[in-house]
């Protein structure tokens, strides 16, 4: 972490208690008509409270509890996924091989910096994989339909997700500030643009652009933060690689995708039936209500930002995996 890093981590501790004083006076003077939205203001001040200090601390300790994290987050957001969609018993071998070996083994060649077998091993390997050992089963019921379900959770919350750890060792041109403040200018930028929209929608919002699948979503909302964010990542750019006018380039795409993101996970959550992914956090849902947005804005970011401002990434194998392999 860079100096400048640190005050934007100060930055948003002042936020959160800034959140916290204002929950905990709204909560003394709020009548018994506001008590449920105050009541959902606090729980999720205290939500974000934990997942910062997660954040936070695995920022510091640097790329193996960034990869050992986000695996985590992906395993219990495809677990949110599956338990959504219909599966049968026939599916529980797939379902083993997607939790248990394909997902650690993506987060394990993003560990070892294996980037060019990273970027191909689910949308490939195991985008052919899953069908095959599912077609072994001898069930054709709904295969299409259950095969195609399976393969978008492991695109979505394994494969899109495991690219914000990518973003720790990715080279930078010219850059010896460290990853961590890119991992979070995209994390801070997508999650910033949801509150402000959020916040802005209450105050301005009247025209719904999405009303059947994100009731909360519109147009003077979604103006509004996008335009609050890219204020927001154009003084982070302090601690990036990135020029101002790079960095607000980067927070649109960022929050376009985002937004995208929202309505296409909201699309699916409608199909299914629900509200929220899960309930595992306190006023926010489930894992996958918190990172839709990230789904869709992490592998963009990843690739604009190693495109335009990298050194070049290495597809081949480390050094040690040669050896292995006696070449």
């Amino acid at each position: 972490m860079n100096r400048e890093m640190i005050w934007m981590m100060v930055a948003v501790l002042a936020l959160l208690v800034t959140a916290s004083v204002a929950g905990f006076i709204m909560s003394r003077r709020a009548g018994p008509g506001a008590r449920p939205v105050v009541a959902n203001f606090n729980a999720r001040t205290r939500s974000w409270w934990l997942m910062v200090a997660i954040f936070g601390v695995t920022l510091y300790f640097g790329h193996w509890t960034t990869v050992v994290l986000f695996c985590m987050i992906s395993f219990l957001a495809l677990r949110e996924f599956i338990t959504l969609n219909e599966t049968g018993p026939c599916d529980h071998p797939v379902l083993f091989w997607c939790f248990f070996i394909i997902l650690p083994l993506q987060y394990f060649l993003v560990g070892i910096h294996w980037y060019g077998l990273a970027s191909i091993f689910i949308p490939v390997y195991a985008f052919i994989f899953i069908p095959v050992l599912r077609v072994l089963g001898g069930q054709t019921r709904d295969f299409l339909a259950t095969t195609a379900k399976i393969q978008w959770g492991m695109l979505t919350c394994v494969y899109f997700i495991s690219h914000m750890p990518m973003i720790m060792t990715l080279p930078i041109r010219d850059w010896d500030g460290g990853n961590a403040p890119l991992l979070f200018f995209l994390v801070a930028t997508a999650q910033a643009s949801d509150v402000f929209q959020y916040c802005w929608g209450k105050m301005i919002g009247k025209r719904k652009i999405a009303p059947t699948l994100s009731p909360n979503k519109t147009l003077g909302g979604t103006v509004g933060g996008i335009a609050t964010t890219l204020v927001l990542a154009t003084g982070m750019s302090l601690a990036t690689p990135f020029n101002p006018w790079q960095a607000a380039l980067m927070a649109l795409v960022i929050c376009a995708a985002g937004f995208f993101g929202g309505l296409v996970m909201s699309a699916i959550k409608r199909d299914l039936g629900a509200k929220d992914w899960g309930s595992s956090i306190r006023g926010h849902g489930g894992v996958m209500d918190r990172i839709d947005s990230l789904c869709f804005a992490a592998p963009l970011f990843f690739h604009l930002t190693g495109f335009y401002f990298g050194s070049g990434v290495d597809p081949t194998p480390p050094d040690w995996i040669h050896t292995i392999l006696g070449r």
